[in-house]
């Protein structure tokens, strides 16, 4: 391993005020279009305000009834989902080549650390192989969604914690009619306190594990300016 090379082998965790997803979206689009070789691999951690975006390759007979939430374009993988407060946004800017890593590693990383996350909770969840996400007896606690440029990815992941999960009874969550969705708060119990900050500092410790970061810097500078 060259001297160079482990230099840029951290992370940098960036703590984002919630904020509009094409705000987001447009700063991920700018970082990996903009990044070089000795870009710092960086963790985004929000929330949005109250937005429905469809994948990629999403079907539009997944909207069923849109109401007045924005629905948003957007260049992820996946279908139909909804992001609002109260459901923590982690967006994953990784040099994959650098990491040796492809998609589909990273995305078991992603749930392993949702799994992992989620037990320290007491929440028992699981992966499914056939359907991208995390899932406690069969109802949908988290979804991915990811998109890779020049070897490197954008966008991940999204974790229900306590949050209104109205919305999504208005599309078919991730293109599956009739999937229950449910958020950490409904699983609590005596022993576990959930808190939005610690959830989203737990779920960064799990990913920094998973991804074997040898070392790891947090910063609350946004990456654009907020007029």
């Amino acid at each position: 391993m060259s001297s160079s090379l482990a230099v840029h082998e951290g992370v940098l965790i960036r703590r984002l005020p919630p904020q509009p997803y094409e705000l987001s979206w447009q700063a991920m689009q700018d970082f990996t279009n903009q990044r070089n070789a000795t870009t710092l691999d960086e963790i985004w951690v929000l929330q949005h305000l109250p937005v429905f975006t469809q994948g990629q390759a999403g079907k539009a007979e997944h909207m069923l009834d849109q109401g007045t939430i924005p629905l948003v374009q957007s260049d992820r993988g996946g279908q139909v989902t909804y992001h609002g407060p109260g459901q923590l946004m982690i967006y994953l800017m990784l040099d994959l080549k650098r990491l040796s890593i492809g998609v589909r590693a990273l995305v078991s990383h992603m749930e392993k650390a949702l799994i992992d996350c989620l037990q320290s909770y007491g929440i028992t969840a699981n992966a499914d192989a056939k359907a991208p996400g995390v899932y406690v007896h069969g109802s949908k606690i988290a979804s991915l969604g990811l998109r890779v440029r020049k070897g490197c990815s954008f966008h991940g992941l999204a974790l229900n914690v306590d949050m209104d999960l109205s919305p999504f009874e208005r599309i078919n969550p991730c293109g599956y009619p009739g999937l229950d969705m449910v958020q950490m708060i409904d699983f609590n119990d005596s022993t576990h306190t959930i808190e939005f900050d610690q959830v989203a500092n737990s779920m960064c410790q799990h990913l920094v594990k998973q991804l074997h970061y040898p070392q790891v810097n947090t910063t609350q500078q946004p990456w654009v300016e907020h007029h």
